[in-house]
């Protein structure tokens, strides 16, 4: 049975006027289940970084939302994503990251693809000694793709095959961060598991409302007041400063700077989130990105992805580095795992936005409540 629709029409009204998405947005499963394909599968969702498979032959099982994928480098040097089953029966075919110096083997009945996806063997399926059926044809039997883009370092996945180019669906933000389309380096990652819906640390990264009370450090220099909105309808939010503190070490060593960036970066920063699920930050001497996998209504990994302008950055500083954001990160966690308890008290409205500092985070859900309406009318007119 379908889940009962929730009420969206009070969450894209102007924002002096607005509620926030419904309760049912964070703790319901059918409500869960119905945000997967309409905001995750739907569109272009974050799923991994091109630097897990850096090698030809390299080979990531992954899951997204329960899907079975296959991150993997191919013969020729090209990233792409499989769904990581055999057209046979179904089997999972790479159970644990390997390098792939052959074929991609079934490990039930030992059907055979190559890294691009093309099956090339399928031992005994016409009888014993018979390797060969008309009934089969390998041509139309390979691997499932999946649509798949990079850029900022992220491997970006199409589910349905339906969104436009991702060049088209981004056109806006590649343009105003076309400074940024230049090689970057994977320095260092991390991981962290927390307690609440993937929407409330979109939410919370969009805004810089609260850095005084839950990044006081991070606010003693790059103030409240030196913060400013950044919003794109139906694209992507955040915020900006105009006052970045390169990290420096024990001698005053600095990360070299990306090459060919205007003025503004000498000492401005920008933090958006890439509707659905990836939060991107760039400085002029590094790159982040947060892809964040929804586990459950209530369960999220945070996968934290660090990048520099040259291959080989200084070790310790790059530890100083991630050490540094990981607090920061960490900061937000009783934040958002609070308001994930708080979606359980049942007369709460969706709450009110302030309509000075709140803009990215109302336009996030007014971009939620627009996706699922598209949806559940598409899925009307197919009854």
């Amino acid at each position: 049975m379908a889940p009962m629709p929730t009420d969206l029409s009070k969450v894209r009204r102007p924002i002096s006027q607005a509620n926030g998405l419904p309760n049912a947005h964070y703790t319901d499963p059918a409500v869960f289940d119905e945000e997967r394909e309409a905001l995750l599968f739907d569109g272009w969702s974050g799923l991994a970084v091109a630097a897990d498979v850096p090698e030809i032959g390299d080979a990531v099982p992954l899951s997204f939302l329960g899907m079975p994928l296959l991150l993997i480098r191919d013969r020729q040097g090209q990233v792409r994503v499989f769904q990581n089953i055999c057209r046979h029966r179904g089997m999972i075919l790479v159970s644990e990251p390997r390098k792939i110096d052959g074929a991609i083997r079934c490990p039930y009945h030992s059907w055979c693809y190559a890294t691009d996806g093309r099956l090339v063997s399928t031992p005994h399926v016409g009888g014993p000694g018979h390797n060969h059926h008309e009934g089969i044809d390998r041509a139309l039997l390979g691997l499932i793709e999946v649509r798949s883009h990079i850029w900022m370092g992220v491997v970006w996945i199409n589910i349905s095959g339906t969104a436009p180019s991702f060049e088209d669906a981004n056109a806006d933000l590649l343009a105003r961060w076309a400074e940024f389309d230049k090689p970057l380096y994977h320095g260092s990652g991390f991981m962290l598991e927390v307690n609440c819906n993937w929407k409330l640390a979109v939410e919370n990264y969009c805004e810089s409302y609260h850095l005084p009370w839950v990044h006081p450090g991070l606010n003693s220099y790059s103030r409240l007041e030196d913060h400013y909105h950044i919003e794109q309808e139906d694209a992507f939010s955040g915020q900006g400063t105009l006052v970045y503190r390169q990290i420096k070490g024990p001698a005053g060593e600095v990360f070299p700077d990306f090459d060919g960036l205007s003025d503004k970066w000498d000492t401005a920063a920008e933090y958006i989130t890439a509707f659905p699920n990836v939060l991107l930050g760039v400085h002029r001497d590094h790159t982040f990105a947060i892809i964040l996998e929804p586990q459950s209504m209530d369960r999220t990994r945070e996968h934290v992805h660090i990048f520099y302008a040259v291959p080989d950055t200084d070790a310790a500083l790059g530890a100083q580095n991630a050490a540094q954001w990981k607090d920061v990160f960490i900061e937000d966690i009783f934040v958002v795992e609070g308001m994930q308890r708080g979606r359980h008290a049942v007369s709460f409205d969706g709450g009110r936005f302030s309509p000075a500092m709140d803009g990215p985070t109302h336009l996030f859900h007014a971009w939620v409540a627009g996706r699922l309406t598209q949806h559940r009318m598409a899925a009307q007119a197919a009854e």
